[in-house]
């Protein structure tokens, strides 16, 4: 084929990509949807020039586009890898894993439930073979969610559910390939009664042998990628082969699941790749990806549209009967999922719920695409597929795909406003109103000055001014006759709005390189967590939202159970010293949020809303002060070296700045901006790396200043910080149950704990104070459980060494005596003691006197 005429056509194909956007919001068609109709249109033009007598000047044009080399290996090799590694790197991993449960049910769940209702009902009522018929449903079980996701964020639907359905469309083309090479394998052997669970055994072997390609080779790449740190075009490019490499390697040489090797590569490389790489860096990889990931998704549409005309050549009547029964048996597997399964994982407290009308927007806008033609096409190629399964698969998959494209892709606005997702809720309408007012005002005050210093013409000025000042008044009208936002209502919109701003904050200090790169998206995603959990419970769930964002994570309490058990430090260093860096930066945000609240939300909401909120940031406040105060008592001077860092990357963000400007500006050349770029580089990279935190040392720091430990001398000090365990609670975390003998005693070093008899009396304690001794000494069945109720740091120390310190120690005997005095229980073991001590002080007295 001439190369001209191949460079033309490519040229042309990206031509009508470009054009379909605009023409598809134009006639409010979804984008795939416009894509499949100009490919269809574009296949069937070029045949039509091809046979007709009126022209031949066409002719070299329609045979290139007829004669395109469109494999499903195109599809599978070239396009796949490059749709599912964009969607991998531009996940937010933390917010995925809070929505796995429906996000798995959607995609694996349904992909199995969907091939065996297709593949069943198929079979039932047109008497073909199972087997091909769960072949076909296998096919036409991966869906292409991008129209319903981008309605979805046009009417502003929550972003959870955005987010759940993003995360299907990834799984299930995992799912899907899967169950289809099963399948594929057995009818191309003609297998008629399959032996199913040997086949199902090597599923283990295709999915961890894929995920362990990817993930190998994914920290192959991060470490290379580290290595060229000052070259970013490298970086970019070392990422683009990352996927291929992955895809190829897991289906070629090892003989696992591609797909799986390249959701797992581009897991890694999202966890692993912003420690390495820079803020830019990262962010024009994502970019850069964005483009390939959209001009790959628009390709393999119009490519695969390509071929529609030509599947359905030999299409018949009763063709069109089976294609209606494939599609009413995939939209009620769909509808068993979000009808029955969802809902009953909600009433488990495994999913969160979903809305019916919202359920029946992902139902009919489950939309079958280019993966499902690439995959009849890999049938309708195989040789070793009798003629009879290539014709029917072929003809009723790319059937059904045209089903879904014209029929519900073209209803599927009119669904959603028939389902009233179109509408702003009442809230959102009675809030816009709101906003409006407020704009406006600003608006006004602003073009006043502006006019003021242009000197414009007075008249014009004045009946501008008049003109706009009745649209105010309407405005505040509507505003103030609004009765639709409650104060309930109003808070959480203020705490939506809070959320917000709080993340442009955080966003604006990342930027500064205020904070580890690896920790961006741990800090972004709390806060995210932080708007969802307001949007969904008002200020209980703002609340939880910030107590869980300030408490102790997952990671900390696996890394402190490695110290405690296996005496490994690395991970509890690290947790720590991450801990250290969010609480810092959390603290520093809060001091700008105030200003929000006065400025922008008491405008909106009023002075009553406006208080609300202070309050529940003075709370936030306290929390994260609190906890900063535990982690500073741990390991004091840590916090002043980390705030240091903090000051000293802020102060080059600056001098980076101004060096910008005045090159900007011409007052320096390219020589010496590059020269003091240079520079710049060489000292970010000096304090970029993090101060280490040494938990053995701090550790003797911090039973140094405990009080009760005031009197002991320094080598029995050191030997106690040795024998010092340390335990970290959450609020609410249950540290002594009722009814078991504690073994060990409980200092506390930070936080606060509450003691609960069985007879519903309680009695707090704070730093400085212990616990657990009354019952170890005593030898009785505690009655009483104790919790805490703030996140707190704890120093334990076992009952043997316990006694050892207590008989030293007589400010320890007075605190346990005082303790004890304050819940009216006597502790005979401390007047034992105390009469021990006696007679030996009075047995040493006359050995003084001879």
């Amino acid at each position: 084929m001439d190369v001209v005429v191949i460079t033309g056509i490519i040229a042309s194909l990206f031509l009508v990509l470009g054009l379909a956007e605009p023409l598809a919001a134009r006639l409010r068609l979804p984008y795939s949807v416009m894509l499949a109709g100009l490919g269809i249109i574009i296949g069937l033009a070029a045949a039509f020039f091809l046979r007709t007598d009126l022209t031949d000047v066409l002719n070299p044009v329609a045979t290139g586009i007829l004669n395109l080399p469109i494999r499903s290996n195109v599809f599978l090799y070239v396009f796949l890898p490059t749709l599912l590694f964009q969607v991998t790197l531009g996940m937010n991993l933390r917010r995925m894993a809070d929505d796995w449960v429906p996000i798995l049910t959607l995609a694996v769940v349904a992909v199995f439930v969907s091939t065996i209702v297709v593949g069943y009902s198929l079979s039932w009522i047109s008497g073909i073979a199972l087997i091909p018929c769960l072949l076909l449903g296998s096919i036409i079980s991966t869906t292409d969610p991008s129209a319903v996701v981008t309605i979805f964020r046009s009417i502003a639907a929550p972003r959870r559910l955005a987010r759940i359905i993003e995360g299907e469309s990834l799984m299930n083309d995992a799912a899907a390939i899967a169950i289809f090479g099963l399948f594929m394998g057995f009818v191309m052997r003609g297998v008629p009664d399959p032996d199913l669970g040997s086949a199902l055994a090597r599923f283990p072997f295709l999915i961890l042998g894929g995920a362990a390609v990817g993930i190998v080779l994914g920290r192959l790449a991060v470490i290379c990628m580290a290595f060229m740190q000052r070259y970013e075009l490298a970086q970019i490019s070392a990422s683009v082969a990352l996927p291929y490499f992955a895809y190829i390697l897991a289906e070629q040489v090892f003989g696992a699941s591609g797909v799986i090797a390249v959701v797992a590569v581009g897991l890694t490389v999202n966890v692993t790749a912003p420690a390495v790489l820079t803020t830019s860096a990262w962010r024009n990889m994502r970019d850069t990806w964005d483009l390939l990931a959209h001009w790959a998704g628009a390709m393999i549409f119009v490519l695969a549209a390509l071929l529609i005309p030509r599947l359905l050549e030999d299409v018949t009547l009763v063709d069109f009967g089976l294609i209606l029964v494939v599609a009413a048996a995939a939209l009620l597997a769909r509808a068993l999922i979000l009808f029955g399964v969802l809902p009953a994982l909600t009433l488990l407290r495994m999913s969160p719920h979903v809305e019916p009308a919202y359920r029946g927007a992902i139902l009919w806008g489950g939309l079958r695409g280019a993966v499902t033609l690439a995959l009849a096409l890999a049938v309708t190629e195989s040789l070793r597929v009798p003629p009879e399964t290539r014709r029917m698969v072929g003809v009723l998959a790319t059937g059904y795909t045209l089903f879904t494209l014209v029929v519900q892709g073209t209803s599927l606005r009119y669904v959603i406003r028939r389902l009233g997702l179109d509408k702003l809720q009442p809230i959102d309408a009675a809030l816009s109103k709101q906003v409006i007012a407020v704009a406006l005002q600003s608006v006004r005050e602003q073009v006043a000055e502006i006019t003021e210093n242009y000197n414009l013409s007075r008249e014009t000025t004045r009946s501008e001014a008049k003109a706009f000042g009745e649209r105010l008044e309407k405005a505040v009208r509507r505003a103030e006759n609004t009765d639709d936002i409650q104060d309930r209502d109003r808070i959480t919109l203020g705490l939506i709005a809070l959320a917000g701003a709080e993340r442009d904050l955080v966003l604006e200090r990342l930027s500064e390189r205020g904070l580890s790169s690896r920790l961006k998206d741990r800090v972004v995603t709390d806060v995210d967590r932080l708007a969802e959990a307001a949007r969904q419970s008002g200020r209980t769930g703002y609340r939880k939202a910030a107590r869980q964002s300030v408490g102790l994570g997952g990671g900390l309490r696996l890394a402190l159970w490695a110290y405690n058990r296996l005496r490994i430090s690395a991970p509890l260093a690290q947790q720590t010293a991450d801990r250290f860096e969010i609480l810092l930066l959390q603290g520093l945000v809060m001091r700008d949020l105030d200003s929000f609240i006065d400025t922008r939300i008491r405008r909106i909401h009023g002075r009553r809303v406006a208080d609300l909120l202070h309050e529940l940031l003075n709370r936030r406040r306290e929390m994260i002060e609190q906890a900063l105060d535990g982690l500073r008592l741990q390991y004091p001077g840590y916090a002043e070296e980390l705030e240091r860092r903090f000051i000293r990357r802020t102060a080059l963000r600056l001098e980076r700045q101004e060096y910008a400007q005045l090159h900007e500006e011409g007052l320096i050349g390219d020589e010496v901006f590059a020269d003091l770029e240079d520079q710049l580089d060489t000292r970010f990279n000096a304090v970029a790396k993090r101060p280490k935190l040494d938990i053995a040392v701090r550790k003797a720091d911090l039973a140094r200043q405990f009080p009760l430990f005031g009197e002991l001398d320094e080598a029995t000090l050191k030997r106690l910080s040795r024998a010092l365990t340390t335990r970290y609670v959450n609020e609410g975390d249950l540290i002594l149950a009722r009814g078991r003998q504690p073994d060990r005693v409980y200092f506390i070093a930070s936080g606060a704990v509450e003691l609960r008899t069985a007879a519903a009396t309680s009695h707090r304690l704070g730093r400085g104070e212990l616990f657990g001794q009354l019952s170890m000494l005593n030898r009785s069945t505690p009655r009483t459980e104790v919790r805490a109720i703030a996140p707190s740091t704890l120093l334990t120390l076992e009952e043997r060494r316990f006694r050892r310190l207590l008989r030293r120690s007589v400010k320890v005997q007075q605190a346990v005596r005082e303790s004890a005095e304050k819940r009216n229980i006597s502790v005979p073991y401390l007047d034992e003691l105390a009469a021990k001590q006696r007679k030996r002080g009075k047995a040493e007295k006359p050995a003084e006197s001879d």
